[in-house]
């Protein structure tokens, strides 16, 4: 078992799901996943990690590395099978502005909608976006910075 700080108590996987499930459903829809599929995708990642759950040391970081690779995963599979570009996730019906900003995010390259999720939506810092991602920080942040661009220059 693993070593805990005397004020802090490793959580149980069925804590860490009624804390954590919520903000992962969220994280899988944002990266790209349906709603639905964000739900599969939670509980997989959740079934994954009971088996290694006594060695997994902060939960959410894992957590979240691990529904990001899960909807890659299957983004690239379901892309190979397709032999065409990936569907856009579902329509977010929000104010007007924030909804064309969204289709616009929704169209950028996956590891880029990725970086740009983890870090605004997620509040994450560049460098915990490359250890969810299991990129360099610097790709990541080269990721950020033509995500960016790419955002201005469709938004202006």
């Amino acid at each position: 078992m693993k070593q805990v700080d005397e004020g802090a108590r490793a959580l149980s996987l069925e804590e860490a799901y009624r804390e954590h499930r919520l903000a992962l459903l969220r994280l899988a829809y944002l990266v790209g996943a349906s709603r639905d599929h964000a739900e599969d995708v939670v509980q997989s990642a959740f079934a994954s990690a009971q088996a290694r759950w006594e060695s997994v040391d902060d939960a959410l970081p894992y957590l979240k590395r691990a529904v990001v690779n899960r909807v890659k995963d299957d983004q690239r599979r379901w892309y190979r099978r397709r032999q065409r570009p990936v569907d856009l996730p579902e329509q977010v019906v929000l104010e007007p502005e924030i909804d064309e900003t969204w289709s616009v995010i929704a169209s950028l390259p996956w590891v880029m909608r990725a970086v740009v999720v983890l870090h605004y939506y997620e509040d994450l810092p560049l460098v915990e976006v490359a250890d969810v991602l299991g990129r360099p920080a610097a790709t990541v942040r080269s990721d950020h910075r033509r995500a960016l661009e790419r955002l201005r220059r469709t938004l202006t």
